[in-house]
């Protein structure tokens, strides 16, 4: 059975005889079967992600079938209950399509007839796995492009990585200038985890003082140093079973190091002043602006440390590199600002969008959003003339004119829903000239459907 084969079938029935020939029957149509011989063991697997379906007898000692779809249709209302019954009459198979049943089935019954209703069933519970699944992606896929923003290459690249990565246990270090994201970015990465319910616990490892910060990380107990007059969890018994996000971890005391990196190894640690282990649940992301390798070979980082950290990498790239994106997010960063100081959003026009897109950034987009700030609070001049007169192009001017090109062509493309035949009557170009610039440019006409309503009147 091709359709259902990574879907189970709970059976429950309670007379040995009449499991074991139901069982053999699914059994022998490739169907996956996990027998009971009473309800309420049963229970423990509905769930509304449970990927199968039930089969349960009517007469059951202890809790009956007709119990159990009770408790079904309020625990886990998509998962199909198939009632079977020996005493069953045309109104209790009404009442119980009624109250939830997906099928009801009269003893005796034939092995095609018991096979015929379950693969119906798992078929149903295929397909809305199915559409659970893909809404959760299309969620995740929408959540992520609110909080990661741009249409880059990288960043599309660096959303796609966090989405793959969510799930997994592997630590991972996050790679990137001051002013880039990375505490952005690891919470993204916790948010779609499955860790997302238990704390985000964060440390700026190079702004903590060396003589607390074994106390911050591990904890104390109470009298375990002067001053410590009671009990404190750290950093890693805070996060408990979520993340514990380690900033400028280069800046983590050498001493610590090798500290934080036992606890590691042997997912266990004690609080200062203590000698019972503790388990250690969270997974660690740290973030770093340096390269820690380098470091480690000039003796000012552990290597051990840095192998165990870095299991998986996400490399944020500086503004400067992708000034496709800094129009979308200055809007971003506009409209927060003025919801902000409750001010109305200024126009932002096409001059100013390309010197902002010139300009290099030293700060990131951390800098970007202050500019966004001060330019919501009228203190930036809005006209044509330079935001600032401390414009430092560092593109030659082919390359300023190639990311204007590119701009428009985006935004033609997202005014047209991407609508190649519409855009290239906008820009005023031959189709084939706009099919080459697309080439060039690496644009996909299909990302930009659906999106008219993200172009702003200018």
């Amino acid at each position: 059975m091709n359709n259902s084969d990574a879907l189970t079938v709970i059976l429950i029935e309670d007379d040995p005889a009449v499991r074991l020939g139901a069982a053999q029957a699914l059994r022998l149509e490739g169907i996956r079967v996990s027998e009971f011989d009473a309800a309420e063991p049963a229970l423990t697997y509905l769930t509304d992600d449970f990927a199968g379906i039930v089969v349960t007898d009517v007469k059951l000692s202890g809790m009956d079938g007709v119990q159990l779809l009770q408790q079904a249709v309020a625990m886990a209302p998509r998962v199909p209950v198939i009632l079977i019954s020996g005493h069953g009459d045309i109104s209790m198979a009404v009442d119980a399509m009624r109250d939830g049943a997906y099928d009801f089935i009269e003893k005796p019954f034939s092995s095609d007839r018991l096979a015929e209703a379950v693969r119906r069933a798992l078929e149903k519970r295929r397909l809305t796995l199915e559409v659970q699944a893909l809404r959760a992606t299309l969620a995740a896929r929408e959540s992520i492009e609110s909080t990661i923003i741009g249409r880059s290459p990288a960043i599309r690249q660096l959303r796609e990585l966090v989405l793959s990565l969510g799930d997994a246990d592997a630590n991972v270090i996050v790679l990137g200038e001051t002013g880039t994201g990375k505490e952005l970015v690891a919470r993204c990465l916790h948010d779609h985890s499955q860790r997302r319910k238990h704390h985000f616990s964060a440390l700026n490892c190079a702004g903590v003082p060396e003589s607390l910060f074994e106390s911050e990380v591990f904890g104390h107990e109470a009298g375990a140093y002067t001053g410590a007059s009671k009990r404190r969890l750290g950093k890693i018994e805070y996060a408990g079973h979520g993340t514990l996000f380690l900033d400028e971890i280069e800046g983590m005391p050498f001493g610590q190091q090798a500290k934080l990196l036992r606890t590691l190894q042997e997912h266990q640690f004690e609080r200062l002043g203590s000698n019972e282990m503790i388990p250690m649940n969270c997974r660690v992301v740290a973030a770093t602006k340096v390269d820690l390798l380098e470091l480690s070979e000039h003796g000012e980082f552990r290597a051990d440390l840095y192998y165990r950290l870095g299991v998986a990498f996400l490399e944020i790239p500086p503004l400067r590199d992708r000034p496709e994106d800094i129009p979308l997010l200055f809007n971003h960063f506009l409209l927060e600002a003025a919801a902000r100081h409750q001010r109305d959003v200024p126009e932002v026009s096409s001059a100013q969008e390309l010197e902002l897109m010139q300009r290099p950034w030293p700060g990131n987009v951390r800098e970007l959003k202050n500019v966004a700030e001060r330019f919501v609070l009228g203190l930036l001049r809005q006209s044509h003339a330079p935001m600032a007169t401390t414009l430092r192009p560092n593109r030659t001017l082919s390359e300023q004119v190639a990311a204007l090109e590119r701009r428009l062509i985006e935004d033609a493309l997202r005014l047209c829903a991407g609508r190649t035949a519409a855009a290239s009557e906008l820009l005023g170009l031959a189709r084939n000239t706009l099919y080459d610039k697309l080439k060039k440019h690496e644009l996909d006409p299909e990302s930009y459907k659906g999106e008219e309503n993200v172009i702003r009147k200018r």
